[in-house]
């Protein structure tokens, strides 16, 4: 088994992994880290989409030896005091979720987008989340909370 060394918000990790194991399993099974979902299986949904050196990655289509020396970040670790960032609080106070299941991995990818496009328009907001199934809200209330969150943010 190849032993892998990666900073998973920002915490040092070294496992020895199947060479088949997929990031989100690592995240998920071997380090607990459960806020990161696994939806669909065929990296439709983004319900586990973390970031890989900053990028927002598909965790169940990339393997964990991918991984090896990069920096994940999770859900659990977008927010390093514990409370809720920005972007959080926008979905809670937007109503930006329902049952919660995509949240995480909608969260994510806002949160990749709001960095590169600081102020985008809704149509932006709208092309940046395609790759994440919601399955409740039908989106309004998601890209509202990701429209204040941005503005928010820039204050």
């Amino acid at each position: 088994m190849p032993k892998i060394t990666l900073t998973v918000n920002n915490e040092p990790v070294s496992r020895d992994v199947e060479a088949r194991t997929l990031l989100v399993e690592l995240i998920r099974e071997e380090l607990g880290l459960t806020g990161t979902h696994v939806g669909c299986d065929t990296s439709q949904c983004g319900a586990c989409v973390v970031h890989v050196d900053g990028a927002p990655v598909k965790s169940c289509s990339m393997l964990a030896v991918q991984a090896d020396g990069a920096a994940v970040l999770t859900i659990e670790g977008i927010s390093p005091d514990g409370g809720l960032n920005p972007l959080q609080q926008a979905f809670q106070e937007h109503h930006g979720l329902q049952c919660g299941f995509c949240t995480p991995g909608m969260v994510m990818t806002a949160s990749a987008l709001l960095r590169d496009k600081p102020d985008p328009t809704e149509q932006e907001v709208r092309h940046g989340l395609e790759g994440n199934i919601c399955r409740c809200t039908g989106y309004q209330n998601i890209v509202e909370a990701i429209l204040a969150a941005a503005k928010t943010m820039r204050s």
